[in-house]
């Protein structure tokens, strides 16, 4: 398999913390989003969103937003589970993880920020990622991870967007519980092997 990432995209972050996860190895390709590589003819053949990740199956099949993705990855290996197997559990874990893919990030990426003028796309990042924050350190169960003693699909998306909110200047002092569960995540390496500074292609 092949996952098509950039270093620094959560969405992609959240796919190879995964992947270490359930021990899959995949061959790693990039595309350059602040060159605009991603909009290149042949990957938008791939992905016509252009967006990343995108990860190429063994018999050619691709698989598009990171959601998806890890709900494969899921459903086609299930230890360790990234999921409870309780159906209300189940769908906590993943209003917890769409409040985050679905409401908060995509409105702070670089897509939209670019739209938006040069003076205002630090403050307008800052906000959106402290509203979403905020609903999250409220979801957050007893951990030490969000949904309790082994890392999951919540954690997958929490820790990415953790990173962003730092890069944007959010004052993160109001979330304890979550800096609590980033902590408990740090030590694990399928974690730490996935952060941004260890991909090869980080600048």
């Amino acid at each position: 398999m092949r996952l098509i990432g950039y270093w620094r995209s959560t969405a992609a972050w959240r796919v190879r913390i995964g992947l270490n996860l359930k021990g899959v190895a995949v061959e790693h390709a990039f595309r350059h989003l602040r060159h605009g590589e991603q909009r290149a003819e042949d990957y938008v053949a791939l992905n016509p969103q252009g967006l990343v990740p995108a990860l190429v199956l063994d018999d050619g099949a691709v698989l598009t937003q990171s959601l998806a993705i890890l709900e494969w990855l899921e459903e086609t290996r299930p230890e360790p589970p990234l999921l409870p197997r309780d159906p209300v559990a189940r769908a906590r874990v993943r209003a917890f993880a769409l409040a985050i893919a679905a409401d908060t990030h995509p409105v702070q990426n670089l897509r939209v920020l670019q739209r938006l003028p040069e003076a205002e796309r630090q403050g307008w990042a800052r906000e959106v990622i402290a509203e979403g924050l905020a609903a999250c350190e409220r979801l957050v169960e007893p951990g030490p991870f969000c949904f309790g003693a082994a890392p999951g699909l919540a954690d997958l998306c929490l820790v990415p967007q953790l990173y962003n909110a730092r890069r944007f200047g959010v004052e993160l002092g109001p979330y304890p519980r979550l800096l609590a569960v980033e902590a408990a995540s740090a030590a694990w390496p399928a974690f730490a092997a996935a952060r941004p500074e260890a991909q090869p292609d980080a600048e």
